[in-house]
C-alpha cells in the first residue's frame, strides 16, 4: 500500500484565513483551521501572517509536502526594495479610488482601449486604481515593488527568499491587476507607470503547477491564484458550468479556453489557474444583505430564511442591495435603496423575500453578461455563506434561468489551492480529479413568468434611480 501523501491549501480572504490539509490522491479534507482578519478595507498584511499562523498551529501542517495560497483578487501591497510594508494594504472593496478608476479609464482612450489592452475595463476593486489612488501619498515614495495578497503571503512563507527577489504570482491573480494582458499573456509594465508615475518591480508570473519555493520546514510551495481562480480549480469546473458564488462578495464565472474582452466592463476578463481563462463577474455585496435585512427586522438568519419561504412574494417591494457601493453595476458611491414600502409591504415577511429577490436579480443580470459574451449556461453551481439559504436555493433556478447544483459546503478556494498543491507535486500535466458530491434544491413554486416580473421591476427601478445612486450620498441632498 502506497503512502499517503497531504497537501495543505489556503484561503486568505477578505475576512479570515482559512487552511485545509487534504488527501493528494482523492482531495479528502483531514484537518482544518481558521482565523479571522480585521474587518475593515486598508489591513496590515502582517495580519495575514499572524491569521496564517493561528490557522495552522497545533500540528496541522504535520506530514505535508506541499501548500498552495489562494488569496483575495486585487488587493494592492507596496513595499520597499527591502521587502517592508509600506502603507497598508488596500483590499479589492475599498472603493476609494473611484475618481482615479475613471481618470484611467480615459487617459488610455476609453472602456473598449482597455478591453482590448487588458481583457476588462477597470472599476475600483482593481489594483490599476489603488496604484493611481496612493501615488501621491508620502509612503508611496518609498514604494519600489507592488504585490497582491496571494503573492506576499506565499513570498513570506518561503524560507529560501529575501526583499522583494524571487517574489511570484500566477496568471489568474496577475489577471486582475490591470496591467496584465490574457491576450499576450504578459504584463504591461506602462500600464504600472501610467497609473503611479513611476515604474514598480513586479512578481514573476510562475507556471500553473511550478514550484516556487520551499517553507522552512521544506514543504514545496505552488504558485497559488486569486480565490475566484481557486475556487473554480476546487470545483472542477466543466464548459457549460457556471459557478455563483455568494460569499462577502457574488461573483459569477466560468472557465473557458479563449480570452474575453467586455468593453461594457461588466465581464472582467481574468485567465484561470490551469493555463486558460476565467471570464467573471463581480459584485460588491451577497451575503451581507441578508444578514443586514434579518437585523433590520429583527429576525435571525433561520427565522428570516423561514419568513422569505413563507412570503407568496415580495407584492413589488425591491430592494436594491448596495449596501457597500457596487462594482457590478458600477455604482461606487451608491447606497441600498428600498422601493414599493406600503403598509402592506412593511412587514418582515415581504422584506425578507425582497432581499433575497435583490441579491438573485444582481447576480443574474452577472449570469446574462456572461450568456452576452457567448458563455453557454448549462447548470449553475451555487455555492458560499448565502448558498446555504433555502429561500435562495429555492428562488435561484426561476431568477438565474438555468437548473442549479449545490456542491457539498466547503472551502473550495483553500481547496482548489490544496488540489493545486497536490498537483504541483505530482508534476503530472493535469491536475488529479477530485470527487465532489452535488446536491439540488427543493423547488420553491416561483414560474417562469413571475421570475420574469421580478426581473423587470428590479431592472425599472434601477434604470430609474441609478443617476441618483450615482452621486455620493452628500450631494444627493
Amino acid at each position: 500500500m502506497s503512502q499517503q501523501r497531504l497537501v495543505a491549501g489556503v484561503d486568505c480572504s477578505t475576512q479570515a484565513t482559512k487552511v485545509v490539509v487534504c488527501d493528494a490522491a482523492t482531495g479528502e479534507v483531514l484537518r482544518e483551521g481558521r482565523a479571522p482578519h480585521p474587518d475593515a478595507t486598508q489591513v496590515d498584511p502582517a495580519e495575514w501572517f499572524r491569521a496564517w499562523e493561528i490557522a495552522s498551529a497545533d500540528g496541522l501542517l504535520e506530514g505535508v509536502e506541499a501548500i498552495s495560497v489562494g488569496g483575495q483578487q486585487h488587493g494592492m501591497v507596496l513595499l520597499d526594495g527591502a521587502g517592508d510594508v509600506v502603507h497598508p494594504a488596500v483590499l479589492w472593496n475599498d472603493t476609494s479610488s473611484a475618481d482615479a478608476t475613471l481618470e484611467l479609464i480615459s487617459e488610455l482612450g476609453g472602456p473598449e482601449a482597455w478591453a482590448k489592452a487588458t481583457g476588462s475595463v477597470p472599476v475600483p476593486s482593481f489594483t490599476i486604481t489603488k496604484l493611481r489612488w496612493v501615488r501621491d501619498a508620502p509612503a508611496a515614495a518609498r514604494a519600489e515593488a507592488v504585490a497582491l495578497p496571494h503573492d506576499w503571503l506565499t513570498h513570506k512563507l518561503a524560507a529560501d527568499r529575501d526583499g522583494i527577489q524571487d517574489i511570484t504570482t500566477d496568471r489568474g491573480d496577475a489577471s486582475g491587476t490591470g496591467w496584465w494582458s490574457p491576450f499576450s499573456n504578459d504584463y504591461s509594465p506602462e500600464l504600472v507607470e501610467r497609473a503611479f508615475g513611476r515604474p514598480l518591480a513586479l512578481p514573476r508570473v510562475a507556471g500553473p503547477a511550478e514550484i516556487v519555493g520551499h517553507t522552512a520546514s521544506g514543504a514545496a510551495l505552488a504558485a497559488g491564484t486569486g480565490d475566484n481562480m481557486a475556487a473554480a480549480l476546487g470545483l472542477d469546473l466543466q464548459p457549460g458550468d457556471v459557478a455563483v458564488s455568494l460569499g462577502t462578495s457574488g461573483t459569477a464565472f466560468a472557465t473557458t479556453s479563449t480570452p474575453t474582452a467586455d468593453p461594457t466592463g461588466l465581464v472582467a476578463g481574468f485567465a484561470d489557474a490551469t493555463g486558460g481563462y476565467l471570464p467573471l463577474v463581480c459584485t460588491l455585496n451577497a451575503a451581507r444583505v441578508l444578514s443586514a435585512t434579518a437585523q433590520l427586522v429583527g429576525l435571525d438568519l433561520t427565522a428570516f430564511d423561514e419568513a422569505a419561504l413563507a412570503s407568496s412574494g415580495s407584492d413589488g417591494l425591491v430592494l436594491l442591495p448596495y449596501l457597500d457601493g457596487e462594482r457590478t453595476p458600477d455604482l461606487p458611491h451608491s447606497t441600498g435603496l428600498i422601493y414599493g414600502l406600503t403598509r402592506a409591504t412593511a412587514n418582515p415577511s415581504t422584506m425578507a423575500r425582497a432581499a433575497v429577490e435583490g441579491l438573485l436579480c444582481g447576480l443574474a443580470d452577472a449570469v446574462d453578461a456572461l450568456r452576452a459574451q457567448g458563455i453557454p449556461v448549462n447548470r449553475i453551481l451555487l455555492l458560499g455563506g448565502a448558498a446555504r439559504s433555502r429561500a435562495v436555493q429555492a428562488l435561484a433556478p426561476a431568477l438565474l434561468g438555468a437548473a442549479v447544483v449545490l456542491p457539498e459546503p466547503g472551502e473550495y478556494v483553500a481547496l482548489g489551492a490544496a488540489r493545486q498543491a497536490a498537483w504541483a507535486l505530482s508534476g503530472d500535466p493535469t491536475p488529479t480529479t477530485w470527487p465532489i458530491a452535488l446536491g439540488t434544491p427543493e423547488p420553491a413554486g416561483l414560474t417562469d413568468t413571475d421570475a420574469a416580473e421580478v426581473r423587470e421591476l428590479y431592472a425599472t427601478v434601477l434604470t430609474n434611480t441609478r443617476p441618483l445612486l450615482a452621486q455620493p450620498l452628500r450631494k444627493r441632498l
